[in-house]
């Protein structure tokens, strides 16, 4: 009994340590889940998408991205001007406190310009993302590249 016990805990444990695979710390902040769709063949960019959990008290902020796989790493975020949906560019975004703030398609997201090397973009492969915070400084995570974009586990929330 004891040795099929022993036996089910060691074929669990890598199912336990994968659920927590893509969170990565800084302080009060855990980046989890970073995606990124596979780059369709004639695409000139690509967007990076995660979940900020701030735990703190205070706020934070996060000010730039970027990455080796790309010549530029800007935040951006979809507005509605009129009747239209435009992406613009913003010089940062407010992690609240106590908050969370997600990086999803036709929010904020992390657009990727003058793509390096295409070939890291492919569904199953992994890229760096460093996302520099105000307060917890820089944050290192592995973008996971997809083909199908995983089901949205949190709900949308926006800094200011």
């Amino acid at each position: 009994m004891l040795k099929s016990s022993l036996l089910l805990a060691a074929l669990l444990l890598p199912v336990f340590s994968a659920a927590n695979a893509d969170d990565f710390k800084a302080g009060d902040l855990l980046v989890s889940d970073p995606w990124s769709q596979e780059l369709p063949p004639n695409a000139p960019t690509v967007a990076a998408y995660f979940v900020v959990h701030n735990t703190g008290e205070t706020p934070d902020r996060l000010l730039s991205a970027k990455t080796p796989v790309a010549d530029k790493a800007e935040l951006h975020e979809h507005v509605m001007q009129g009747a239209l949906m435009k992406m613009q560019q913003v010089p940062s975004v407010a992690v609240p406190a106590k908050g969370d703030l997600t990086f999803a398609p036709m929010a904020y997201h992390v657009m990727l310009l003058g793509l390096k090397d295409r070939s890291v973009l492919a569904d199953g492969k992994h890229f760096p993302l460093t996302l520099t915070f105000e307060k917890a400084g820089d944050v290192e995570v592995q973008v996971s590249v997809q083909k199908v974009p995983p089901m949205a586990p949190h709900e949308h929330k926006h800094g200011e």
